[in-house]
């Protein structure tokens, strides 16, 4: 049996709808699923059993699944709001959580992977090299970068890293992510706003060496991330931190200017002000370094950017599909 926390989000169901597409349905979801519309990402996929979350970790605690044969865990499950202020629910959940199912993995022999992010570099000043060595050094600009900042770190004090995987995501999108409301992506977002309106608003840039719409960042579409995961489950030889990305830097405006172009509309884009609370704790640039995964002998190229963005919003999105659908 696979354990998949987070099986009902975005990288988690889409997780599944992969595990699926290799033979692979012994698997338990757990999740939260509160109000929200994510029961939506479950009804095309295939699975064994969900538990939801605190009942999970009650019977994980208890001993339940002492003797259930587990042949790995894929732990996508946290809060993955970059403005998130709790910062004790954040350690509660993303944190204390994540300490507590790698130590059952551990004890027991069992392959786990867990979700870091690249939230957790920061600015971008040290680089965004997946180098578990001087990871001490980086300094998350919110705390959802930090409450992942934190768990790399245990794990490293611990020497958890010599057998876990921490996977460093970058900006993922693509179905599946619906249900996400303020945190859905830019690319959903685009959708919305140009159908709406045939207008797409960006924020201001608020450094003189980037133009409006001129920020950069490494997109990556929601298959690429999992055909990764699937990849470093597959490889007993990866352990530590890896970067998912797309290994690439592209703007604002070039994702927008993609989206209006899949949809068949003229491009018309208005740049607004960035609200003040975010402006000291915004990246301007991301670019996930994959070397260390390509020397591990991955080799797929990510789905290039305006690709990837015409499958979503047309083979998706405007049709109301998720995956498996």
């Amino acid at each position: 049996m696979f354990i998949m926390t987070g099986g009902a989000g975005l990288i988690g169901s889409a997780a599944v709808w992969y595990w699926n597409g290799k033979g692979i349905d012994d698997i338990l979801i757990v999740d939260h699923l509160g109000t929200s519309d994510k029961w939506k990402n479950l009804r095309a996929l295939r699975y064994c059993d969900y538990l939801e979350k605190e009942d999970f970790l009650t019977r994980l605690r208890a001993g339940d699944f002492d003797r259930t044969a587990v042949e790995g865990i894929i732990h996508m499950g946290a809060c993955s709001s970059t403005t998130e202020r709790d910062a004790t629910y954040l350690v509660h959940n993303n944190f204390e959580y994540t300490a507590a199912l790698a130590e059952f993995a551990l004890k027991r022999g069992i392959r786990m992977i867990y979700a870091s992010s690249c939230a957790t570099y920061g600015d971008g000043s040290l680089g965004y090299r997946d180098d578990e060595n001087g990871i001490e050094a980086l300094r998350p600009l919110n705390m959802y970068g930090y409450s992942k900042q934190m768990f790399d770190l245990y794990a490293k004090r611990r020497g958890w890293l010599a057998e876990l995987i921490g996977c460093k995501f970058s900006n993922v999108y693509g179905p599946n992510e619906y249900h996400k409301g303020e945190m859905r992506s830019v690319v959903l977002r685009a959708y919305e706003q140009i159908t709406a309106s045939g207008v797409m608003k960006l924020f201001r840039s608020y450094r003189r060496e980037y133009a409006d719409g001129e920020q950069m960042r490494d997109f990556l579409y929601v298959k690429d991330a999992v055909a990764m995961l699937w990849f470093l489950f597959r490889h007993p030889e990866a352990h530590g931190l890896y970067n998912i990305g797309s290994g690439r830097a592209e703007t604002w405006n070039a994702l927008v200017r993609a989206a209006f172009a899949a949809l068949g509309r003229e491009e018309k884009i208005e740049y607004i002000d960035m609200p003040e609370h975010l402006r000291d704790r915004y990246q301007y640039y991301t670019c996930a370094e994959m070397d260390k995964l390509r020397k591990l002998g991955y080799t797929q190229e990510a789905t290039p950017l305006a690709d990837a963005i015409r499958d979503y919003l047309v083979n998706y999105r405007s049709r109301e599909l998720h995956l498996g659908d």
